[in-house]
């Protein structure tokens, strides 16, 4: 038997009265496995009498012993019988627990959040934007591809520095005296030929020959994302190691044979179906995320907890440790490099949280209302891809293959059709 007492938005207070009876056959079974390692005087592991066991071991021990399994189960039948979906580990209370009685005790409980009310997507519009690639974009990619080809050639020692040459310095950047926080940077390339982010900086080591040092005072760009610099002037100290001559090959025939086309036309027409596949790519994630985040903000939640922000800002994190070591850089070397810590990351990463939990309690909702699932055979066809992806690895293969690792998959696919199907409806 039990009672709910809503405590609040997100939180509830559950009473559980267990009977005496099933507290009776809980110590029972307590008193089997407490014995199974236990000697008692005359009587195998495990077959002492439960009368003998009581009296050995306390009623009150027993009792205790029971409690932890009489409390998960009971509890877990009256949050499937309420229907209630939790979030984190529920506080408990044990209010009555003698032996020869009911056990009496409350867990208070941070629901799960949902939606109240759903924005609705047949009105809600995200407006689609052009994806042809521009001259300027077309003109950058083929430049891109020269570079890929260019060869930096060492320059003499005499050599002084001009425009289009390539040079690697020691930088040191300081303000008032004081080197600024990331304002040393050993071995730093710069492409004269290119702008620099500090505007007056290629022209003040034009000329300089390679292990010459010059120092100069540059203001910073009003719009720097360190606002205390933003504007201000700075000074710098710039010793040059190397210098190198950029030998760029001619935009031809030769070229365009070179990178496996049989002329420039073929190459080109190429190249514009790359930046058009990859526009349509970045437009069809940019709509993805405008419609979620639209419906997110339209839409009204019951309260979200800190707890269930603290998981997703914590599952962020991860997911950005991996990122970062998939990519060949120590997590604690990245923190440095972004001049972040973990508690400002978690900072940082708070709204987005909280957006991420809107979105797929969204997804949830959207799916249930529009009966959206995946069916068997879709949800066959891709376990069996990822399991053949994974067909040397044994222990993956069998992962693949479990029921738990079946779920994800089948909430994966429904979130993909769901989100298809937001996005056709709502982006015009």
């Amino acid at each position: 038997m039990h009672k709910v007492e809503r405590l609040n938005d997100s939180q509830v207070k559950i009473t559980v009265t267990v009977p005496v009876e099933q507290v009776e056959r809980g110590m029972r079974h307590a008193a089997e496995h407490m014995t199974e390692n236990t000697t008692i005087p005359g009587f195998r592991p495990g077959k002492a009498p439960y009368e003998v066991v009581k009296e050995r071991i306390g009623e009150m021990k027993l009792l205790e012993h029971a409690a932890e399994e009489l409390i998960r189960a009971t509890l877990s039948a009256a949050l499937i019988e309420e229907d209630l979906s939790i979030v984190g580990q529920p506080y408990f209370s044990v209010e009555k627990m003698v032996p020869g009685n009911e056990l009496i005790y409350s867990a208070e409980i941070a629901l799960m959040p949902h939606v109240k009310k759903l924005a609705d997507y047949e009105t809600l519009t995200v407006k689609a934007e052009d994806t042809s690639a521009t001259d300027e974009v077309f003109e950058q990619a083929k430049k891109d591809l020269l570079r890929m080809r260019t060869t930096e050639v060492r320059a003499e020692k005499e050599h002084e520095l001009t425009k289009g040459n390539k040079t690697v310095v020691n930088l040191t950047m300081k303000r008032e005296g004081v080197v600024l926080e990331g304002g040393e940077a050993q071995n730093h390339g710069i492409y004269t030929g290119e702008p620099y982010y500090i505007e007056g900086f290629i022209e003040e080591i034009m000329g300089a020959k390679e292990g010459e040092e010059r120092s100069f005072k540059l203001k910073f760009p009003k719009d720097h994302y360190q606002k205390h610099l933003a504007g201000q002037d700075v000074d710098f100290t710039v010793k040059i190691n190397e210098i190198f001559t950029l030998e760029i090959p001619a935009y031809d025939e030769t070229f365009a044979a070179a990178l496996g086309f049989k002329d420039i036309a073929e190459m080109e027409g190429k190249l514009r179906e790359n930046l058009r596949d990859e526009k349509v790519d970045q437009e069809t994630r940019r709509q993805e995320k405008a419609s979620l985040e639209l419906l997110a903000e339209k839409s009204d939640f019951s309260d979200i907890g800190d707890l269930l922000i603290n998981q997703e800002i914590d599952k962020m994190i991860f997911e950005l440790r991996q990122w970062v070591t998939q990519n060949g850089m120590e997590f604690d070397e990245y923190l440095k490099s972004v001049k972040k810590s973990v508690p400002d990351l978690k900072l940082d990463f708070a709204k987005q949280a909280l957006v991420r939990i809107k979105v797929a309690l969204i997804l949830e909702e959207v799916a249930k209302k529009e009966k959206i699932a995946p069916t068997p055979e879709e949800i066959d066809a891709e376990v069996d891809r990822i399991g053949e992806a994974v067909a040397k690895d044994p222990a993956a293969k069998e992962h693949v293959y479990s029921p738990a690792y079946r779920e994800r998959v089948e909430t994966q696919l429904r979130n993909r059709k769901t989100v298809d199907f937001l996005k056709n409806k709502m982006v015009k």
